[in-house]
This record gives C-alpha cells, structure tokens and sequence, in this order.
C-alpha cells in the first residue's frame, strides 16, 4: 500500500502558509530573505503562521549567507535563536553547517542539534555543496531528531542531480541513508514521475508554488497541481 507522497511549500508570510495549506501542502518551510537562499524567520512571522494554519512546520536555522554556522559568535546566536523559535511555537527545524573544506560541521550541527531537544529536522541542501556526500551522512547518522535531507542531488539543481538521487534512494535503509529523501532545488512537475517510480516520496517546492515568481505570493492553485501530479501517480486513483 503506498503512502501519500509529502508535498513541502516555502512559506514567507501568513498568505503564503495559508494559500499553501489551501492547495494541498502537507508542510511549509519557513524562510526569510529568498535572495540569501532561505534565513531564519523573525519569531513572530512563526507565531503568526503557527496561528494561521495547522499542518506541520519546519523553520530554517539559518543566520547568514553560505553554510558556514559563524564560528563560536555564530553559534552561540544560533542557539538563542533556536530556543526562541521554540517559545514561538517550532516544532520542527531545517539547518545545515559545512566547514571550509566542504566537510561537514559536525561540532556546529551537533551543539545545534542539542538545544532542539529531539525536535524533528531536516538537514538542509548543503549537502549538496558537501565535498563528499556518503561520509556526511555517515557523520550524521544517529543524530537525534535528524528524519530528513533536502537536497538536488547535486549543487547545480535537480536536472544536475537525478542519477545521485535514484542511486541515494536505492540504499534507503543502509546505515546513513534512513532519512528520507525530500527533493528540492530546481524541480519541475516533469522530474515528478522519475522521482516517484525511484521511489522519492517527498518534494520541496519554492519559486514553483509563485506563478509570479519571489515577489509575489504562493499560489493554492500552483500547489494543487503538484498536490495532483503526486497523488496521480501513487495509487490514489486519480488521473494525472
């Protein structure tokens, strides 16, 4: 019997979250400031869409630009951050610390990880900047809480990625690879079929949910449509 595949929604405001839910969303990731690649929302929008909708959220632990955590500053604020978010209503986190190597930060991630407390989160597309993919998810392994990678498969995007993704898929259950594969990164509704015939259960979907593109809202029809080409093809009976 398959399972409904998971459908995530960027969401930078109320309008967003709720035209999200409207549209068939299954969660929202909660970002700020797109043109920095997704940042740490300001509590309040967290408590504001906490407030508006009730599908599951995951808020971005994400202070600047790039993948660096900000070094034992960076850090620490990172953890206030974190706890505040908390106090906010987030359950659920997204967030991810490569070192200068490409490694990753796995002291940075670890003392994250720490003050979520077993909440649920997903690391984040910098592994798809990783110097070497299987050996950060064999340094994650076991973290509490860690359900999740978001990734293209590659850094240039999904087109770049889908041979990485089928053959990640393919070892679901292995040491290091039981976190679920949610992609995202350049999707499209045409790398859909693939993904779910791989057996990809998850999709995050940003621009893609905004026939307007950043500056305009998520659209509920927009997400409809994905909501639609997922459940057409996974034995919820509908046409695709």
């Amino acid at each position: 019997m398959s399972m409904r595949a998971v459908l995530e929604v960027i969401a930078l405001d109320v309008e967003d979250a709720v035209a999200a839910q409207a549209g068939g969303a299954d969660r929202l990731e909660l970002v700020t400031d797109m043109a920095a690649d997704g940042l740490t929302p300001p509590a309040a929008a967290v408590a504001a869409i906490r407030a508006a909708v009730d599908i599951p959220l995951r808020v971005m632990l994400r202070l600047s630009d790039g993948f660096s955590a900000g070094g034992a500053e960076g850090l620490d604020r990172l953890v206030g951050v974190a706890g505040e978010l908390r106090a906010a209503g987030a359950e659920e986190f997204v967030l991810g610390f490569l070192d200068e190597a490409g490694g990753v930060d796995l002291a940075a991630v670890e003392r994250v990880v720490a003050a979520l407390d077993g909440c649920p989160w997903t690391f984040h597309r910098a592994i798809d900047r990783a110097a070497d993919r299987d050996a950060l998810r064999k340094q994650l392994d076991g973290l509490p809480g860690l359900d999740t990678y978001l990734t293209a498969g590659a850094a240039g995007g999904v087109d770049d990625g889908l041979s990485v993704l089928a053959a990640e898929a393919a070892r679901r259950g292995e040491p290091g690879y039981e976190q679920r594969i949610m992609v995202g990164g350049g999707l499209r509704l045409d790398h859909v079929p693939g993904l779910l015939a791989a057996g990809i259960d998850a999709f995050h979907i940003g621009s893609a949910a905004r026939p307007d593109g950043w500056d305009g809202p998520v659209s509920a029809a927009a997400v409809a449509a994905w909501r639609t080409a997922l459940d057409g093809r996974d034995g919820q009976g509908l046409s695709p």
